[in-house]
C-alpha cells in the first residue's frame, strides 16, 4: 500500500461526483472526515442526531464561500425508527451514497437502555449501524467504487460479546460495554465483507480505528475515573481529529484498500500516527461469533440482509 507515513489528506484523490455519509459527523472525527472529503470535492451527508449542531458545524465549514457541498439530515442511531426514516428519506430524494462511513460512537456512560430496551452504547454504537448499512446496501451497490467504513477502535481487543447480558442487567460496566460495542462493529465489518464477498457485490467492507483523538467521545458521556483518565490525564497524548481521522479516510478513498482490512495508526500501540493495515483480533474474525451477533442483531433491528451467508 501507498508509504504509509507519507500518507496525510492532502493525498485523498478526487471525489468530485462522489456521495458520502458519513454518522456523527457535526463534530470530532465525524467532522474532520467530512471536511477532508469535502475539500476533495465530494457531496457529503452529515447524518447527526441535532440537526442543529449540523447546521453549525456546516455554517462554520462553509464561512467564506468554500464551495463545500454539506447536507445536514437528522439520524439518531439507537432510534430503529430514527434510522428507517434516514434511510427511507434518502432512497425518496433519490440520493445514491456512494460510500457510508459508519462513524459515531457513544463511550462509557452510565448504564442506560433506549425505549426498545436495548444498552445504549450497543446500540448506536452498533445496532444502529447494522440496520442503516442493511437498508442502504442496494443503493450503495449502484455506486462508484462503493465502500462501508465501519469505525472500531483498539478497544476491540479487549472486548468480548456478552450474549448472555446484552443489556447489562446483571454484570454492566461501563468500559466493558463500549469495548463489546466496539468489538461488535469489528465483528460486522469483518462479516459483511464476508457475506458480500460470497454474494459477488461491488461494495466493499472496510474498518478503521483512530487510535487516541481528543473528541467529545471521552468527555460526554463518561462519569467517574473514565472521564478522567481519558478526558483529562491522558489527554496530552491524544491526536488532533484531523491526524485521527486519517484511518477512516484511508479506508474510505486509498485505491489500494482492500474489504474485510482494519486501518489503524501506525505508531506505538497504535495510538497515534499515519494509517496501515493493522490486525483484527481473533475472535472478531471468528465465524461462530459472527453468525451469532448476525442472527442477533437482524432479531434486535428486524433488518435483514438479502445476502448469502458466509461459508
Amino acid at each position: 500500500m501507498t508509504s504509509q507515513k507519507s500518507w496525510t489528506a492532502d493525498r485523498i484523490p478526487d471525489q468530485e461526483g462522489r456521495v458520502f455519509v458519513v454518522t456523527g459527523a457535526n463534530s470530532g472525527l465525524g467532522l474532520a472526515t467530512t471536511l477532508a472529503l469535502a475539500r476533495k470535492g465530494a457531496q457529503v451527508i452529515l447524518a447527526v442526531r441535532d440537526e442543529d449542531k449540523g447546521r453549525r458545524a456546516v455554517a462554520q465549514a462553509t464561512a467564506g464561500g468554500s464551495g463545500a457541498r454539506l447536507e445536514v439530515r437528522r439520524l439518531d442511531l439507537s432510534d430503529p425508527d430514527s434510522v428507517r426514516a434516514f434511510a427511507d428519506r434518502l432512497r425518496a430524494d433519490g440520493v445514491r451514497p456512494d460510500v457510508l462511513v459508519n462513524n459515531a460512537g457513544l463511550m462509557a456512560p452510565p448504564r442506560t437502555l433506549t425505549a426498545q430496551g436495548q444498552e445504549v452504547q450497543f446500540a448506536a454504537n452498533h445496532l444502529g449501524h447494522f440496520a442503516l448499512t442493511g437498508l442502504l446496501l442496494d443503493l450503495l451497490a449502484q455506486g462508484d467504487d462503493p465502500r462501508v467504513v465501519t469505525v472500531t477502535s483498539a478497544n476491540h481487543r479487549m472486548g468480548r460479546i456478552f450474549f448472555d447480558d446484552p443489556t447489562g442487567e446483571r454484570t454492566y460496566s461501563p468500559m466493558a460495554y463500549y469495548n463489546q460495542s466496539k468489538l461488535a462493529n469489528a465483528v460486522f465489518g469483518r462479516e459483511l465483507h464476508r457475506r458480500l464477498s460470497a454474494a459477488g457485490s461491488p461494495v466493499r467492507s472496510v474498518l478503521a480505528h483512530p487510535g487516541y483523538t481528543a473528541t467529545r467521545l471521552q468527555t460526554a458521556a463518561p462519569v467517574g475515573m473514565v472521564k478522567f483518565l481519558f478526558g483529562r490525564l491522558l489527554l496530552p497524548l491524544a491526536q488532533t481529529p484531523d491526524q485521527g481521522a486519517l484511518p477512516q479516510l484511508y479506508a474510505a478513498t486509498a485505491e489500494d484498500v482492500r474489504g474485510g482490512e482494519l486501518y489503524g495508526p501506525d505508531g506505538m500501540a497504535e495510538l497515534r500516527g499515519a494509517p496501515k493495515r493493522v490486525e483484527l483480533a481473533p475472535r472478531a474474525a471468528d465465524p461462530a461469533t459472527a453468525a451469532r451477533l448476525w442472527e442477533l442483531s437482524e432479531e434486535l433491528t428486524g433488518v435483514r440482509y438479502e445476502l448469502p451467508a458466509a461459508a
